[in-house]
């Protein structure tokens, strides 16, 4: 008799953020391969999903809420779909071990060092989330404490007896959250140790990673991404190559060896200061990072007789926005990479790159979140004829963007990731 496939995870009913988990991970790829041909298929065709070798403990970077339990025990953990109750975690399939420890020991010293955490209803205590990020490759390891207050009585011995328990961390720092918001992290932060930031390699160039800086939580299959969406490029060297949504800069970075030049256009003004260090920390000549609305940015290239040859955008979920995807139509680059996190906007966002002139001609999807519904997707898009860019059929455009916005995709996945609205 065959037996039958139990989730290794404990907690997986009560957790929700592992929502494959109940599947074996070769059953998870078929399944999210039927969805990229689904939703994808009739843009072209859809290559064989890239897999992990070792689907777990992937995550490099580990949020935890803090919370009291009915019986006023400190748990740290995720919150449970749907709620604000706080399913207590030690230990996470998908997350980096040592992001784990180090959380787990913070629990576990609150109340030697009278640190109350932080009561939703009441408004009061200290401590809301830790935060942790690790360096896949350098090392590193940052440790953010949200807290509701500046005010830190027992910050040095803390902080010290932390660095005791684990000489690993390399940075640590106050984050001050006040406000009645979803969102982890506040504005305004303290460093209590180190530098502030932590440093990583990705696809050969180092890193500067700050606590608000978009980076993704996968690094091996980052790398495998960020390289096909390079292969994708087909660079010769000469290219003007804007990398919109940039982030830090991973991207243009990546591809700015076989450019000419990289521009990155960004809206997040902290994640830009990070992409101009990473720049210099890498000793690049050729690229170089602005804050603004990609969109605009481009409508201004045009303006001034500028277009890019090559676009790299890398949209949130919600994929591209309509004025956007306007911009890029007039622009007219000869190719676009489009890297996507949801394939339902992707296909919602090919619908109108495609009638505006363009054909989709590799999509490639990698499994970044293993054991979750997410999926990211490579997707080159080129100029059906480049000779004839200016002249494209707004009216086309117009009317598919109508029709997107009235008649989503069907199948759309409801299920985010359980642990914050900030993580992907």
């Amino acid at each position: 008799m065959e037996e039958t496939y139990r989730p290794p995870c404990a907690l997986y009913k009560k957790c929700g953020g592992c929502q494959l988990q109940h599947l074996p991970y070769p059953e998870q790829l078929r399944r999210k391969q039927a969805r990229e041909i689904a939703l994808l298929g009739p843009f072209g065709h859809v290559e064989d999903i890239i897999g992990m070798a070792d689907p777990t403990h992937y995550r490099n970077k580990v949020c935890a809420a803090f919370a009291l339990d009915q019986k006023k025990r400190i748990v740290s953990g995720v919150y449970q779909p749907g709620s604000h109750r706080v399913v207590p975690v030690d230990e996470c399939l998908i997350e980096d071990e040592t992001a784990d420890r180090i959380i787990v020991d913070i629990r576990n010293m609150l109340r030697d060092f009278k640190i109350q955490v932080f009561d939703e209803r009441s408004g009061r205590g200290f401590l809301r989330h830790v935060l942790v990020r690790r360096g896949f490759r350098s090392g590193e390891v940052m440790v953010v404490l949200v807290a509701s207050s500046p005010v830190f009585p027992t910050q040095k011995p803390f902080v010290r007896k932390l660095l005791e328990l684990h000489p690993e961390i390399t940075t640590v720092i106050l984050n001050i959250n006040d406000r009645c918001t979803p969102v982890v992290l506040g504005e305004r932060e303290k460093i209590l140790h180190g530098p502030g930031v932590i440093e990583d390699v990705l696809c050969a160039h180092r890193f500067r990673i700050s606590p608000r800086s978009f980076y993704q939580v996968n690094p091996v299959q980052t790398e495998i991404l960020y390289g096909k969406a390079v292969e994708f490029a087909a660079l010769s060297g000469r290219e003007t190559v804007l990398d919109a949504y940039c982030g830090v800069g991973t991207i243009g970075i990546t591809a700015s060896g076989g450019a000419k030049q990289v521009i990155g256009v960004e809206l997040n003004r902290d994640a830009v200061k990070d992409a101009i260090a990473n720049a210099r920390l890498n000793g690049l000549k050729n690229a170089w990072f602005t804050a603004g609305d990609a969109g605009e940015y481009l409508q201004g290239m045009a303006k001034e007789g500028f277009r890019p040859d090559v676009v790299f955008l890398d949209p949130p979920r919600s994929g591209s926005s309509e004025a956007f995807l306007k911009a890029l139509l007039k622009a007219a680059p000869d190719r676009a990479v489009y890297i996507s996190c949801d394939p339902e906007t992707l296909a919602r966002d090919l619908k109108i790159l495609t009638a505006g002139g363009y054909r989709a001609q590799k999509i490639q999807p990698v499994d970044m979140f293993p054991y979750t519904e997410h999926v990211e997707t490579v997707c080159l898009l080129s100029k059906l004829d480049t000779k004839q860019h200016t002249e494209i059929d707004l009216r086309m455009y117009e009317k598919n963007v109508t029709n997107a916005e009235k008649k989503p995709t069907a199948g759309k996945s409801r299920t985010m990731c359980r642990k914050t609205p900030d993580c992907m």
